[in-house]
Formats: structure tokens, C-alpha cells, sequence
């Protein structure tokens, strides 16, 4: 397969309300998507981090370049592309893993497009539909946050992650706890907000019977991780440590985490989040696969991702309309408390063309053949 077109779109779309987590609150997913052409065959992908470095390094601008200065060149320089070979040929850049991920992507959209494939069958999908959870971020007040679990609760999803930070952990968790009982699946989720040093203060948590509590230190403290998971009885899930199936290793061999939350776009893309998937599985340790607010075009695919067999934890799976008011693809809905896998080939779903004129900012060809 040759590259004949490599198109970034910037699209900024409003969310149906501001989302607050420990770094920050968010309006709009204001992104940019890649379009890739290759021997006839379209493929996309939707770049997963923010304008601003804060959720982690990467961000909107600094993506943008290292794809056009280095990883799209790299890869379009193949003498034959396929998505096996775009990590090997981009392997030269240092990080940037959200950025290789969004042109990994793409390439294997269009590849599996052009073979009439699916990507849950690519992948290894064996479930049709995976069960729907939902995040819930920092709310101004308790009765804010109650009437929002509440909401969601009644549209269908079994599994409730509430966002938390010091000062806004223990009330919340209780309130919610109070208010719909100790057979919720609930687990919530610190985003790198405490140190070790909140041990004592983050065991208090232990009494609220919680799936799990997701990346409560810094991600590069594997070892106070390794410790926290000694002093707390509530199992530890890492998300922003993991970036490689080397680091999934890593934790489980160090005892860091109990749990792990695949991203593929914080991973590098699909075949490294399925390498961590097998690792997990190797070990007995179940993984789950986490949401970085995206559009349908992003949705799609992690949806096939978590329908592997050793993702047997709902993940942060919503409805379109958790997040926004239009998509750029047709919705995605919760039915039955699950969301059904895409079954189009490629990613499984098309992006609508009006919407995604609607919704774009600007457009620049990083490659043309």
C-alpha cells in the first residue's frame, strides 16, 4: 500500500457541558483529525490530547508539527505501508505516543478498509456489544454531583467513575454511596492529584467498597504506586503510568496495580493497547479501556478494543450524547446498560461529511503524492 494523501482537519466541537477533572475543565473537544488516503482506500483517526499540555505532555500544536516534520514523513518513505510497519518506521521519535497513535490509526483504517475488514475482527474482538460506564467529573456541589449519577443512572449505565482531587473525594464518594447504595459498580479516578504523602488520608476510601481507584500519584511514581497498593485495600488501577506493554509489565511485576486502563491513543495506538491487553491477560490481571472524550471517529475503535475478551470491566464507554449534542458520525447509543461494537469495516463507522465540514476550523495537507 502507498500513501497517496496525509490531511489533518482541526475540529472544535462543544460539549454538552464543561467537564471538570484535577488538571482542568474542558468546553469543547478542540482537536484535529487525520484523513489518509492510500491506494484508493480512506482512512481516519482522531487525535486524543488537548490544546494544552495537561492532561500530559503532548498537545494540539506540538502534534501537529512532529507529524509533519518527522512521522509523516517516515512512514509515507516505506516502500510498502501497512500498519504492522508505522511504529517500526516512526520508532526514531522520542514520546509523541498520542501523535504516532493518530497516524497508526489512520494507516490501519484505511488498510483494513481496502481488505473489507473489521477492526474488532483485526483485533480480536469476541463481543458484540461491552458493557456502558461513564465519568462524571468535579461538580460544584454535592446535590450537583447526586443529581448527575442519578441522570445517568436512569439512561442506562452500569458502572459510575467519579472524578476526584483533594478536597473533593471522601464527601463525594460517600453522598453517592448513601444515595444509591453499596451495589453500584462505582470507582473513581485521581488523574496523578495525591502523593504518597495522602496515604493515610486516600485509605479512607477502603470503606466505600470501590472498584478500584485510578491513578491517584504522579505517573512516573511506580514505586510509591507499588507501596500505596500495600497500605490500601481498594484495588489500584494505573492509567497514565502505562504507556507501553513494557510498562504493564513493569507494574504488575512491582505489585504497582491490581487494574489497568488501556488507552490505544496514549499507548501509541491498537496493536501496542492489544499487546498490553495479552500481558494483562498473561497475568491474570483484568483491564478496562478509558475515554479521552472523543468523537464517534475515536469511539468506534476503542469500543472493538474493549471487546476483547480480557476486558472484563465496564470502561468509560457513553453515548454520543454524554459529550455532545452532534457527532461527527452517526451517534452511539446505550441500550440495555451496553454500547453496540461498530460492524463497518475499517473502524466501523464513516464520519458525516456535513458535520465534519461544520465543525472544522482548518484543514492542511501534511502529504500529497
Amino acid at each position: 500500500m502507498k500513501i497517496d494523501l496525509v490531511e489533518l482537519l482541526h475540529v472544535e466541537i462543544p460539549l454538552v457541558s464543561p467537564f471538570r477533572t484535577s488538571f482542568g475543565t474542558m468546553t469543547s473537544k478542540d482537536t484535529f483529525l487525520l484523513r489518509v488516503v492510500a491506494d484508493g482506500a480512506e482512512g481516519w483517526s482522531e487525535f486524543a490530547a488537548d490544546p494544552e499540555p495537561l492532561y500530559c505532555s503532548e498537545f494540539v500544536a506540538g502534534a501537529e508539527i512532529v507529524l509533519a516534520t518527522c512521522l509523516v514523513p517516515s512512514v509515507v518513505a516505506l516502500p510498502e505501508v501497512s500498519a504492522s510497519r508505522v511504529g517500526p518506521a516512526m520508532a526514531f521519535v522520542k514520546g509523541h505516543h498520542l501523535a504516532k497513535a493518530a497516524l497508526e490509526t489512520a494507516v490501519l483504517d484505511a488498510e483494513l478498509r481496502a481488505f473489507g475488514m473489521t477492526i474488532g475482527g483485526y483485533l480480536g474482538a469476541t463481543a458484540s456489544r461491552v458493557p456502558a460506564g461513564v465519568s462524571v467529573g468535579i461538580k460544584a456541589s454535592l446535590p450537583e454531583l447526586l443529581d448527575d449519577v442519578e441522570r445517568y443512572l436512569s439512561e442506562g449505565y452500569v458502572r459510575i467513575k467519579l472524578k476526584i482531587e483533594p478536597g473533593w473525594d471522601v464527601a463525594p464518594v460517600r453522598a453517592v454511596r448513601e444515595r444509591f447504595g453499596y451495589e453500584l459498580p462505582l470507582q473513581v479516578d485521581a488523574n496523578t492529584a495525591y502523593s504518597l504523602a495522602d496515604a493515610a488520608h486516600l485509605r479512607r476510601l477502603d470503606e466505600f467498597d470501590l472498584l478500584l481507584i485510578e491513578q491517584p500519584l504522579p505517573e512516573d511514581d511506580m514505586r510509591g504506586h507499588a507501596v500505596l497498593a500495600q497500605r490500601m485495600r481498594t484495588p489500584i488501577c494505573l492509567d497514565e503510568s502505562i504507556t507501553s506493554a513494557r510498562d504493564a509489565a513493569t507494574a504488575l511485576a512491582m505489585d504497582a496495580c491490581q487494574i489497568i486502563n488501556v488507552k490505544p491513543a496514549r499507548v501509541g495506538g491498537y496493536l501496542e493497547a492489544r499487546r498490553i491487553h495479552d500481558v494483562a491477560m498473561a497475568n491474570g490481571v483484568a483491564v478496562w479501556c478509558g475515554g479521552m472524550l472523543e468523537t464517534g471517529i475515536g469511539r468506534a475503535p476503542n469500543l472493538a478494543l474493549a471487546a476483547l475478551p480480557g476486558f472484563v470491566l465496564p470502561g468509560d464507554l457513553s453515548a454520543s450524547s454524554r459529550y455532545f449534542a452532534e457527532d461527527l458520525t452517526e451517534p452511539f447509543v446505550v441500550e440495555d446498560g451496553h454500547v453496540r461494537v461498530p460492524t463497518g469495516v475499517g473502524i466501523g463507522i464513516e464520519p458525516l461529511p456535513d458535520a465534519v465540514k461544520r465543525f472544522t476550523t482548518s484543514r492542511r495537507v501534511l502529504y500529497s503524492r
